[in-house]
């Protein structure tokens, strides 16, 4: 399975548990598409190891985290007054958001090698 918009990182603690983690920040049109890849990455480690999720160190195969978030920016009109020696800023209109989200997953070697084999990563 490929992705267009999730690059994961590969890092192996001392204990053999590796992490993954891909952010992607994406503007509003391209949400869907990362949801999906989301759901598509989930959904297959929730099917080939069932019931096997939760905190590693209880016994777990896999756990993972995910976050969002969007931010608005407005540009500024920073102007200095030579008179009064004061700095004087006129906000814009707000801009088009930005969404960044980050999904991370532990697992043991077992479901490591398992999603580096089933989404063609080069864990080096």
């Amino acid at each position: 399975m490929s992705l267009r918009y999730l690059n994961f990182d590969y890092a192996e603690g001392t204990d053999g548990t590796g992490t993954l983690e891909a952010m992607a920040s994406i503007w509003p049109e391209q949400t869907p598409a990362v949801h999906a890849e989301i759901a598509k990455v989930l959904t297959w480690a929730h099917a080939e190891f069932p019931g096997r999720r939760g905190p590693l160190d209880e016994g777990f195969d896999w756990d993972y985290d995910l976050h969002g978030l969007r931010e608005i920016t407005a540009p500024e009109a920073v102007h200095y007054d030579e008179v009064t020696r004061q700095i004087s800023v006129e906000a814009g209109p707000a801009g088009k958001p930005r969404h960044t989200l980050t999904l991370s997953l532990s697992g043991t070697p077992v479901f490591c090698e398992a999603f580096i084999q089933q989404f063609g990563l080069n864990a080096d």
